[in-house]
């Protein structure tokens, strides 16, 4: 099997003045701590450059309450960078700043309208992609993503779910790790499947570098299986971008 390219650069940007207005529907939203979200965001950016990789940090946008969650605005595929469209009107703002650096290193081109396509919904596995096609990421989304990066992609069909990477991330070394109601599909096929035990669902999203996984603390029966697989692992207090449903991942664009 092929193995996905390490990434050498990590894009990011810090949670803004407006970060508690995210758009969220988690139970204890009105409780973020931008002081926090910030001081995690610090230690999530030091985990990465101690990895190897070289952090490039965004202006910071106080407009835009989820525009530290790089992730949705780019899905960038051998030296070639879409530029996503984002579902929610309110986030289409926040992919100017991105497109304009992305330019400078990558072949650039935007997703145009009918197309909604967020990169939370696209998993790199080492020959393709594989897209949700759900509340944020649409047919014509993908149907885009798939002609300007000349790259076969697969899908996953669920309406109500946010993005894929939710329930699904890929480590590496041919093993996907999912939460239970996602272990079965065809897209699973052929790869070690790591399922994710009950109630720590929220460590489906898993950012993976190299050999090593970086996880959400706090699901130590998940960390477990992921160390059992053989990898090393990086435990990181996320509890301030889960409030605003963000995870590891929506924190940075790789390429």
């Amino acid at each position: 099997m092929r193995v996905v390219p390490v990434p050498k650069h990590a894009l990011v940007r810090v949670p803004g003045e407006s970060y508690s207005q995210c758009i969220s529907c988690h139970p204890m939203r009105h409780t973020i701590d931008l002081k926090r979200a910030r001081r995690q965001h610090e230690a999530y950016r030091n985990t990465l450059r101690e990895l190897g990789l070289e952090v490039i940090q965004l202006p910071r946008d106080d407009q835009h309450p989820d525009a530290c969650f790089v992730e949705d605005t780019a899905v960038v595929h051998d030296g070639r960078a879409l530029i996503c469209r984002p579902a929610k009107t309110s986030r289409r703002g926040e992919v100017g700043t991105v497109e304009d650096f992305l330019r400078r290193h990558l072949s650039v081109r935007r997703a145009t309208a009918p197309a909604t396509v967020e990169g939370g919904d696209v998993i790199h596995l080492p020959d393709k992609l594989v897209a949700g096609l759900s509340e944020r990421t649409n047919l014509a989304g993908i149907r885009q993503m798939k002609k300007y990066l000349g790259v076969e992609v697969l899908t996953v069909k669920e309406p109500k779910m946010l993005h894929l990477k939710s329930h699904m991330t890929y480590l590496g070394n041919g093993f996907l790790i999912t939460t239970r109601r996602f272990a079965e599909l065809e897209v699973t096929h052929g790869f070690d499947v790591l399922v994710v035990p009950d109630n720590e669902e929220y460590a489906a999203n898993t950012l993976a570098v190299g050999e090593t996984v970086i996880m959400s603390k706090g699901r130590p029966r998940t960390m477990a299986l992921v160390k059992e697989a053989g990898f090393d692992v990086i435990a990181l207090d996320t509890s301030g971008f889960e409030k605003c449903d963000g995870a590891l991942t929506c924190l940075s664009l790789m390429f």
